[in-house]
């Protein structure tokens, strides 16, 4: 069975650019915990922004910003990340260090993870 909905699939009264959002979010994080991530938490939201995914690689904090682009979307994933959506990332991700137990002083990265047909892992894809 597929995970992505189609059109005989109930999408639970959501919308369906929610539901495949979620769906993206999950291959995403399947695929960095195979990687040898640690999930430390998903949708961390504050007014400010949110972070899709929070995770642990060895030593370093990584925040996980997921893009899903259906295939032949005009713009690519990593190019839809813009500058407004950095700066609420990063104001996410600097509320995450100051309040979450042992992320104070810790190394952090940005990474975006693309789902499309495949999934491709962008590390350290932009500076805080």
């Amino acid at each position: 069975m597929s995970d992505s909905p189609g059109p005989n699939r109930p999408h639970r009264g959501r919308p369906r650019h929610l539901v495949v959002g979620a769906c993206a979010e999950r291959r995403a994080c399947e695929y960095l915990l195979a990687q040898g991530l640690r999930l430390r938490a998903r949708n961390y939201r504050i007014r400010l922004g949110e972070i899709d995914l929070v995770m642990d690689d060895a030593d370093v904090l990584v925040f996980v910003e997921v893009r899903y682009r259906a295939p032949g979307a005009p713009v690519s994933a990593a190019q839809s990340i813009t500058g407004a959506k950095r700066r609420r990332l990063v104001a996410a991700a600097e509320h995450y260090v100051l309040t979450q137990n042992g992320a104070k002083g810790r190394r952090c990265r940005f990474d975006v993870v693309v789902v499309s047909e495949g999934i491709r892992w962008l590390k350290s894809a932009f500076d805080a």
